[in-house]
């Protein structure tokens, strides 16, 4: 009897990770299980920066799992989705956000960058050797 308390203690730290939940979602067939994996995968979380959502255990991750399930159900296409997700969320919350102007400008600063401090490297001390070889 004094193991007992012990023992109940024991058992009911066991139990604790049997009660934790997952997402039950049936799908109709195994082409739209695929469909859903890879949208969740291609999806980011918004808290946990460089997670996708099928990776994440975040609140917003499951509830977005749930919104991406949800819309397959409705019949959405998967750019439809995706759309619904940016609208929502930002194109933060995808690892291939869209072409606009602020991500062409996102690739093409650096690269000017690299290309400016080339030419204050190269060709303004040429320039200052030449000023001193002239005569005055």
């Amino acid at each position: 009897m004094r193991f007992l308390p012990g023992m109940l203690m024991l058992v009911l730290m066991m139990a604790a990770p049997a009660r934790a939940t997952t997402d039950v979602m049936p799908f109709r067939n195994e082409a739209q299980e695929q469909q859903f994996r890879q949208l969740t995968e291609q999806l980011r979380c918004p808290k946990c920066q460089n997670n996708s959502i099928a990776d994440s255990n975040a609140m917003i991750a499951t509830d977005m799992r749930r919104k991406v399930y949800d819309l397959m159900q409705e019949g959405k296409s998967r750019q439809e989705i995706i759309d619904y997700m940016v609208a929502r969320y930002g194109n933060f919350v995808t690892y291939d956000p869209q072409l606009t102007p602020l991500t062409v400008l996102l690739w093409v600063l650096p690269l000017a960058a690299i290309v400016a401090g080339g030419w204050i490297i190269v060709v303004r001390p040429r320039r200052r050797v030449r000023l001193r070889r002239e005569p005055l």
